[in-house]
């Protein structure tokens, strides 16, 4: 098997403050084909899980600090889907047993056995990640679209492969150009349907009229321009995936006779006396609030909850940017091909003002950018200038370190003063510090009591 092919070993984060049994876990683990990052606190953790997340997490629940049921809290937070396991001595059974309940995976008491960890780990595995159809090539390939190295990203992904193995209707959330449509085929590659037709259609842009016999079909005859019969997207789609793009968008009329075909799983061809059955999996993805829309009566509540069986959301690339870079790079190369150019990369400061950039038409907005500059780049190297004319559009403003935690402390401090209308004592109080450290906090960001007091009357100056 060529190192194309071969399987991508599961990667496990173990999380113990003991040396020796850090190194135990990861030779064991290792020597059982695991990929393996080993840390020693949960604050390590929760950093590495912002680097790359996992398949797994195995955690001891005595740890200095944070500790791994807090640990736990927080992964579960962040990465819903991600399966944790808790090591724990007797003293902490109950909690161990209570965080079982709560969500964690399952705990093995020290000493453990070494087969019965692995065993519970296959099992975590399995659950948290089943195995797809058999597909060419790479055993990622259902993903092989989609270029990322983001946690967020990785988090909907992991979700996308569970939810693939059933017939779950799924409800895509995310902002314009988020890559909703390749998520969608990514679920359709990972099911058991990957052999059928994947078929996507725009709800929003296809005109009313038209849209029905778009969806359903239409016999001959059933209107002035129906010469013939045809087959509607339910039926050209039978036994594979129908992704409802822009879903928000459809006429309430269709959503009345959408709402019968998702109940009896068969259409009606616009003027057919017969319905047809038909055995289609329902993906839908909006950038509308469904939630705001139902409640304002444009989206029917039924056809709501029969959509939403299960929802991802996509991050906008504003929350992704580590993966500008890969996302930059990889269409360069596509298009450099396209347009017959032999193009190295981006300078380095060229680079930069990609990745800093505000990007309100997210994904497909970067691909248009990297499409501008290829078309009109005359060097092997983009320059500045070049990517500066394409994006029209000022970076975002990158604080260092020491200013982002400025930022934070006078934020913190008006938002608890504002809590509290400027009593210092309960401000104090509800930061865990003494007054006296709150005053010079205070001092130091040119605040003052009568700033919160709703009169002005402490205003800097009086």
């Amino acid at each position: 098997m060529s190192d194309a092919t071969a399987p991508v070993a599961p990667s496990l984060l173990v999380v113990d403050d003991d040396p020796d049994m850090l190194r135990l876990l990861t030779m064991r683990l290792t020597a059982a084909g695991y990929r393996v990052t080993a840390v020693t606190s949960a604050e390590a953790a929760l950093t590495q899980l912002h680097i790359e997340r996992p398949q797994l997490v195995l955690s001891d629940v005595q740890l200095p600090g944070k500790d791994g049921l807090a640990l736990f809290d927080e992964i579960r937070a962040q990465h819903p889907s991600l399966p944790v396991i808790l090591l724990t001595a007797h003293g902490t059974i109950p909690d161990a047993v209570e965080a079982t309940e709560r969500g964690v995976f399952t705990y093995l008491t020290k000493p453990f056995d070494g087969k019965a960890l692995l065993e519970k780990i296959a099992q975590a595995l399995a659950l948290s990640a089943p195995a797809s159809p058999a597909q060419p090539g790479s055993p990622q390939a259902w993903q092989s679209d989609i270029i990322s190295r983001s946690s967020r990203m990785a988090e909907a992904l992991a979700e996308a492969r569970m939810v693939a193995q059933s017939d779950a209707s799924v409800l895509l959330r995310g902002e314009s150009g988020t890559g909703k449509e390749l998520l969608a085929r990514a679920i359709h590659q990972a099911s058991t349907r990957a052999g059928k037709p994947f078929i996507a259609v725009n709800c929003g842009a296809i005109p009313e009229a038209l849209l029905e016999s778009e969806l359903f079909g239409h016999v001959k005859g059933a209107f002035t321009d129906a010469v013939s019969n045809h087959k509607g997207l339910f039926q050209a789609a039978d036994g594979g995936t129908l992704l409802l793009d822009e879903i928000g968008d459809m006429p309430p009329a269709l959503q009345v006779k959408l709402l019968r075909v998702l109940q009896e799983r068969e259409v009606r061809p616009v003027g057919a006396s017969q319905s047809i059955a038909v055995d289609v999996r329902i993906i839908s993805a909006t950038h509308r609030d469904l939630d705001a829309a139902m409640q304002a009566g444009d989206f029917r509540a039924d056809l709501y909850y029969r959509l939403n069986v299960v929802t991802l959301t996509l991050p906008p690339l504003s929350e992704r940017r580590e993966d500008i870079p890969l996302l930059a790079n990889h269409f360069l190369v596509t298009l450099a091909a396209k347009y017959g150019k032999r193009l190295s990369g981006f300078a380095p400061e060229a680079l930069k003002a990609l990745s800093t950039a505000a990007w309100p038409g997210n994904v497909r907005q970067l691909y248009n950018v990297v499409e501008q500059v290829c078309a009109l780049s005359t060097t092997p190297l983009v320059p500045l200038a070049l990517v500066q004319r394409a994006l029209r559009s000022p970076s975002v403003q990158v604080l260092t370190f020491a200013e982002a935690k400025q930022r934070f402390e006078r934020d913190y401090l008006v938002g608890l003063l504002k809590l509290t209308d400027g009593n210092v004592a309960d401000a104090a109080r509800l930061a865990d510090r003494n007054r006296t450290e709150f005053y010079r906090l205070m001092q130091k960001h040119g605040l003052t009591p009568g700033h919160f007091k709703g009169d002005g009357a402490g205003l800097a100056g009086e």
